[in-house]
Formats: structure tokens, C-alpha cells, sequence
């Protein structure tokens, strides 16, 4: 099956972080459709050891936006964020008696795909042309504001 071709959109990829995927996913739902700048401020507050590689991933993705196809990271948006389980590395602890107790380190794969509003590309195919035409400023993120993030109890919900 052949992957479809996305425009606007540019990745980072972390495999085999050392973590469960459900600890980071708890982190993954907070972030996803909101914006790289807001992003940012919630991994840095949040209390969790998986917001330290999620925040390389995104401050990665938001490198290779602004880098490879020269978008502004202010309008930037987490439009996909997922978290696979890797393998699970295994190891045997010895115990008392001469008996032998495994060891489970669970590992997961982060992708994080940024989007740029500041284009709204539209496809369309004459025979074998494919053109891109760019249309004005549309920011579907705009009503998200911090009040909303605070009073949604989500942030703030350690446990």
C-alpha cells in the first residue's frame, strides 16, 4: 500500500524511548491540536518524565518545519500525535534460592506531525499536474485560548 503524499506537514519520529506507550500517550492526548508555541509551555510544567523526550520530538519536528520547507513555527499545529509500543527489552533478576525473576522494560515509538495554517492546500489533478494553490490565513486553532486549557481540569490532573 502506498503511503499518500501530505503537503504542509513535516514529522519527527522517536523509536525505542524507554518508556510504557501509556505513560507517554497520557501526555500525547494533552498536547494533540494545539499549537507549537502553547505546546512548548504545557510540556515544560507538566510533572510527567515522559514530557522530556515528547518535547525534543516537537522542538525536532518544529526544526525540520522551519528548516527543510521554510514554514514560520507561530503557525505551527500538532495536527497528529500517536505513540506505538516498541519491543520490550528483557531481562532476568536474580533472586533468593537461586531462582530468577524477569524484568520487562517496555519501549514505544512517538511520531509528531506538525501542520502549517498559514495555508490551506488544495489538490488539483489535471492528467498528471498536480497544483498546489495557496489561500488566505485560516487558523482553525484560533478560539483555543489558556482559559480553556486551566479550566478543563486535563493539565492539571496528575493522576
Amino acid at each position: 500500500m502506498r503511503k499518500k503524499e501530505t503537503y504542509g506537514e513535516v514529522y519527527a519520529l522517536g523509536q525505542h524511548i524507554s518508556m510504557s506507550a501509556h505513560k507517554a500517550r497520557r501526555v500525547i492526548d494533552q498536547i494533540r491540536g494545539r499549537s507549537y508555541e502553547e505546546t512548548l509551555i504545557i510540556l515544560e510544567l507538566m510533572p510527567y518524565r515522559a514530557c522530556y523526550p515528547i518535547f525534543k520530538l516537537v522542538y525536532s519536528a518544529a526544526a525540520n518545519a522551519s528548516h527543510n520547507m521554510g514554514f514560520n513555527e507561530a503557525s505551527l499545529v500538532i495536527s497528529k500525535a500517536e505513540v506505538n509500543e516498541g519491543t520490550t527489552l528483557k531481562k532476568l533478576k536474580p533472586r533468593a534460592r537461586g531462582r530468577s525473576y524477569p524484568i520487562r522494560r517496555p519501549t514505544c515509538h512517538i511520531r509528531i506531525v506538525l501542520q502549517d495554517t498559514s495555508y490551506v492546500w488544495e489538490y488539483k489533478y489535471a492528467g498528471d499536474f498536480l497544483a498546489l494553490k495557496k489561500a488566505e490565513w485560516k487558523n482553525k486553532y484560533k478560539d483555543m485560548t489558556y482559559h480553556d486549557m486551566y479550566n478543563s481540569g486535563g493539565l492539571w490532573d496528575k493522576k
